[in-house]
C-alpha cells in the first residue's frame, strides 16, 4: 500500500467521521426511518467516492503521459485529443442518473411527507374548525373580525380608515365618485366576471354620461335621469345588480365583495391580488360587514 492510498483512506475516514458527528449532533436517529438511513448512506458513499476518485486521478497525473490522435481543431496552438470518454466517468454519470430517478419516483415519492404538505393540512383543518365555530356569528362579532382582516390585508392600499389614500385605491367610505363612474362609462369594465359579462365602453357620452355619473355617485337619490335606462338593463332599475347578475352600484353587497376578492383588479398603486384562497367564507362575510359599516 503506497503513501497516496493511505492518505486517501485517511481522508475518506475523516469525511465519514465528520459526517456521522454532524448528524449525531442534530439528535436524529439515523435508522428511525428509511429516508434518514438513505441520506446517511448517500453521505458515506459520497465520502468514499470522493476519496477513491481523487486518489485515482492524482496517481494518474503522476504516471500518465499524453497520447492519442490530435483533433484537427486547435485554439492558439492548444490541441485536443480524440480520446474516448473515460468509462469510469460515464458509468458514474449513468449510475447517478439511475439512482436519481429511483430516488425521485420510488425511494422518496413525490407524494411522500413534506413540511409544506403538513402545514397545508394543518391550515385546512384549522380553517374548517374556524368556519364551524363562527358560522352563526352575530353582526358585532363579524364587524370586529372584519376590521382585523381589513387592517392586515387591505389597509396597506385602501388606508387604515378605508378612504383609498386620496384616490390611489377604492374609497370604501363612499360607493363611487363621479369621476369613477365617468371612467367606467368611458372605458367599460370586465374584471369581476359577473354572469352578464363585461360592460362595453362608451355606453353613454356627453350630457347623458354626466347625468348618470352624478346620479350614481349621489347614491341614486332623487329623480332618476332618463339616460340611466341604459344602465338599468343590466344593473336593474334600483341599481342593485339584478339579483347578482351584475355589480351592485348602490352598496357593497356580499356578491360584489365575493367577486372583488376572487379576481385580480387593476388599481393605481398596483394590481390587487386574488384573495380566493387566502380567506374563508366566514372571513369574507366579516369583511363585507365591516366595509359596509365604513360606507355607512
Amino acid at each position: 500500500m503506497n503513501g497516496l492510498m493511505i492518505k486517501a483512506l485517511v481522508f475518506s475516514a475523516i469525511l465519514m467521521i465528520a459526517t456521522i458527528y454532524v448528524v449525531m449532533s442534530l439528535d436524529i436517529d439515523i435508522f428511525a426511518d428509511s429516508i434518514n438511513a438513505l441520506t446517511m448512506g448517500g453521505a458515506i458513499a459520497i465520502a468514499v467516492l470522493t476519496s477513491a476518485i481523487s486518489m485515482k486521478y492524482v496517481n494518474q497525473m503522476k504516471t500518465d503521459t499524453a497520447s492519442g490522435e490530435l483533433a484537427d481543431e486547435n485554439w492558439d496552438g492548444i490541441g485536443e485529443y480524440k480520446n474516448e470518454l473515460p468509462s469510469g466517468w460515464a458509468y458514474s454519470f449513468l449510475g447517478t442518473f439511475i439512482w436519481a430517478m429511483w430516488y425521485g419516483f420510488f425511494g422518496y415519492p413525490v407524494n411522500a411527507y413534506s413540511q409544506i404538505g403538513e402545514y397545508n393540512e394543518e391550515v385546512l383543518a384549522y380553517n374548517e374548525k374556524f368556519e364551524t365555530v363562527h358560522k352563526d356569528a352575530d353582526e358585532a362579532t363579524l364587524k370586529e373580525m372584519g376590521e382585523s382582516i381589513f387592517l392586515v390585508q387591505c389597509s396597506q392600499c385602501h388606508g387604515v380608515t378605508g378612504d383609498g389614500l386620496s384616490g390611489r385605491a377604492q374609497d370604501f367610505t363612499a360607493r363611487m365618485t363621479k369621476e369613477q363612474v365617468l371612467y367606467t362609462i368611458e372605458h367599460g369594465a370586465n374584471e369581476l366576471s359577473y354572469p352578464m359579462g363585461s360592460m362595453p365602453p362608451m355606453m353613454a357620452s356627453g350630457k347623458d354620461a354626466e347625468e348618470i355619473a352624478i346620479y350614481v355617485a349621489g347614491g341614486m337619490k332623487g329623480e332618476q335621469p332618463a339616460s340611466f335606462a341604459v344602465c338599468a338593463s343590466c344593473h336593474g332599475a334600483d341599481g342593485k345588480g339584478s339579483a347578482g347578475m351584475s355589480p351592485d352600484i348602490v352598496s357593497y353587497d356580499g356578491t360584489l365583495m365575493k367577486h372583488a376578492l376572487g379576481h385580480r383588479r387593476k388599481g393605481r398603486i398596483c394590481k390587487m391580488p386574488s384573495f380566493k384562497t387566502l380567506i374563508t367564507p366566514v372571513q369574507e362575510k366579516a369583511l363585507t360587514v365591516y366595509i359596509q359599516s365604513l360606507a355607512n
